[in-house]
């Protein structure tokens, strides 16, 4: 999906339902710890039919332009479970979704659902930010014997570190929106102003060292 339009109502949309949160004065705390000036949680937008539909239609449609030989879909738990298994309806495919870390007790499942051997397997994810947990999905997927075609999510940050990381493995990730579109609408609604827009930028070209200076 290049669909710029698309790209930045998503944006908007994030935005407006508080979905996407900035805020450069009060950083929040990401669950690895660190301090940014940005908060993503799409959840938010189950809750919200008219915008859960607009993602899965553009879902579908990343499917439909970059990974149409798609045999199975499986969400990366827990924020990508909803939107695989949506997607997955909508696409009459089978469903899985990936534990990050194997069930403590029954069959100690990190993979769960009915996972035939030999399907080409899409990766469904809510939002990428240094892609650590939905590679770790990839991996255990792939030991499982499936082959993964790629991935999808609704939202990136864009970071160098984590373009790096998956190509290194070997990942193609296509996303709804991004930072860049994200900045934009929030410029265009008047969310942010121009100072605060050079510091998301600043934030996002360095995240670490934009936290050791205003931690």
């Amino acid at each position: 999906m290049e669909n710029n339009a698309y790209k930045e109502k998503l944006a908007e949309y994030l935005l407006q339902i508080k979905a996407i949160q900035l805020d450069t004065e009060n950083p929040f705390t990401w669950a690895s710890g660190w301090k940014s000036p940005v908060y993503c949680d799409n959840r938010k937008l189950l809750s919200y039919p008219e915008i859960r539909n607009f993602v899965k239609e553009g879902l579908v449609s990343l499917v439909n332009e970059y990974f149409p030989q798609t045999d199975c879909i499986a969400g990366v738990a827990t924020a990508g479970i909803p939107h695989g298994a949506i997607l997955a309806d909508a696409l009459g495919l089978p469903f899985v979704y990936v534990r990050s870390k194997p069930k403590e007790h029954g069959l100690s499942n990190t993979i769960e659902g009915d996972l035939k051997h030999g399907l080409r397997v899409l990766v469904v994810e809510d939002t990428i930010s240094t892609g650590g947990s939905s590679l770790k999905a990839v991996e255990d997927l792939r030991n499982a014997g499936e082959e993964v075609i790629g991935m999808i999510a609704i939202y990136k940050y864009g970071f160098e570190s984590t373009h790096q990381r998956f190509e290194d493995a070997g990942v193609i990730l296509k996303t709804l929106t991004n930072y860049d579109f994200l900045l934009r609408a929030a410029i265009q609604s008047g969310y942010i102003n121009n100072d605060e827009l050079e510091t998301l930028n600043l934030w996002r070209s360095n995240p670490s060292e934009w936290l050791s200076v205003n931690s």
